[in-house]
């Protein structure tokens, strides 16, 4: 064996000169589909729509798109004095933090009960809370609008069945983002409650057993043990919630239209209406920056605050 090594003619160097530089090459043979996708779906799109925030490109426009005229940043600088779009910020913000707190909350209690109260029937369960995120939104935002309808609403009927009156909670300005809230909470706990689901599963049993045989009760479980152990799942749940709301669109859409006196227009239906319905192409695109850098920050502040606790 030692001699057949040693008569073995060694590997030219131009062989590896056409291996090395093959190999590259396969990988973006293999590669192009998706970057030809992801440049015409996406990084031209992009680019597009970021100079576009830079004129005011409208209507008119259409024929001849190069023709526009450029701005700079007169978009950017009235967005400060549009009550409309302040006004859709301020509604954004109660939407994010009414609800991502209410969400994970939900969807953390689900997911202790099915872990550990709830041992019969949880893989249907388990189904049944996820099935409202995998169900189509507007069908589910046409459902509860039936449901919370303020005359032939199942919600009002009940009430009326237990004495109490029923309410406009669509139409009345104090409700309707409540109620919207109610509903978004309630589909997308399913998602939080699966990831808080498989954090829990992480987290060691001994750990448990430790704090029970230390005299610890189930709220002291709960918050030396369950809390630091699910410490990188709160913050994956925290950054994804808290991104959803901030994109929040077709609940108001369907529900209510941003009504009743634009107290549930999100900026992502403002950026809609101006862009489609008024055809404002180019502030349009300054808004969804500006709701870009929003959720940059937001979810850059949410990694910093909740890494440093752990």
């Amino acid at each position: 064996m030692v001699m057949e090594n040693a008569t073995r003619p060694p590997e030219s160097s131009g062989r590896r000169s056409n291996r090395s530089t093959s190999q590259p090459l396969a990988g973006w043979l293999f590669s192009m589909p998706f970057l030809l996708i992801f440049a015409v779906f996406l990084a031209i799109p992009i680019v597009a729509s970021f100079l576009l925030s830079f004129t005011e490109f409208g209507l008119r426009d259409l024929r001849n798109p190069i023709g526009t005229a450029f701005v700079g940043l007169e978009n950017y600088a009235a967005l400060l004095s549009d009550d409309r779009f302040l006004k859709a910020l301020v509604n954004t913000a109660v939407y994010v933090v009414g609800g991502v707190p209410l969400t994970l909350a939900a969807g953390l209690a689900v997911a202790i009960a099915l872990n550990g109260a709830v041992r019969r029937f949880r893989t249907f369960f388990r189904v049944g809370y996820y099935l409202p995120v995998v169900t189509s939104i507007v069908a589910i935002a046409v459902v509860w609008r039936f449901v919370l309808h303020p005359d032939q609403g199942l919600l009002n009927l009940l009430l009326q069945q237990l004495g109490l009156q029923g309410q406009n909670w669509l139409g009345d300005p104090a409700l309707a983002m409540p109620a919207i809230i109610a509903m978004i909470v309630w589909k997308n706990m399913g998602f939080a409650m699966v990831i808080f689901l498989a954090g829990l599963q992480t987290i060691p049993i001994a750990l448990y057993e430790a704090a029970r045989i230390d005299g610890a009760g189930k709220w002291a479980e709960f918050r030396h043990v369950t809390v630091p152990g699910l410490r990188p799942t709160i913050l994956f749940v925290t950054v994804i919630t808290t991104i959803g709301y901030l994109q929040v669109f077709e609940e108001p859409f369907v529900m209510t239209g941003g009504g009743p006196l634009d107290r549930t227009v999100s900026l992502a239906m403002y950026i809609y209406q101006e862009g489609f319905t008024f055809f404002h192409q180019g502030y349009a695109a300054a808004v969804a920056y500006v709701l870009f850098v929003i959720v940059a920050v937001v979810a850059t502040l949410q990694f910093r605050i909740l890494r440093s606790e752990a």
